[in-house]
């Protein structure tokens, strides 16, 4: 069950990343932290933040978007090395983040969907607000 995260856990993951996230990603996130986005390509399930304020809150976000972005990025053949994975639809597609052209170390608004079997990214919003929760 999604609940509200600290801006400081947010912040905590762009430093370890080292990319921004979007504001509309943050506003959403922010309020909510996880929960499930439907697209015209399915339903996914997006990570939460690492919240380490306590026992409780480390459990629920363990799989947090840096964990699964790194993990991504060892261990997924053609996943792209610079995306920051936001969401899962279980059968190994990613919900994915890329950075701005000119500023690489800022991330577009713009959702990309990853197809784990082709490596295929293929553009799913053009701004995560845009995507109905479900």
């Amino acid at each position: 069950m999604p609940f509200p995260v600290d801006l400081k856990w947010i912040t905590q993951t762009e430093q370890k990343l080292g990319v921004r996230f979007p504001a509309s990603f943050v506003t959403a996130m922010s309020r909510m932290n996880g929960g499930s986005v439907r697209t015209h390509v399915d339903v996914f399930e997006l990570f939460p933040f690492l919240d380490a304020s306590d026992r409780k809150r480390i459990q629920r976000t363990c799989g947090s978007i840096d964990r699964e972005t790194m993990s991504a990025r060892k261990g997924w053949h053609g996943f792209p090395p610079n995306a920051v994975a936001i969401g899962e639809n279980g059968g190994g597609d990613l919900l994915i983040l890329l950075p701005m052209p000119d500023q690489p170390d800022m991330l577009q608004h713009s959702v990309y969907w990853w197809d784990h079997e082709t490596g295929e990214v293929e553009q799913v919003a053009d701004d995560f607000s845009n995507l109905p929760k479900t």
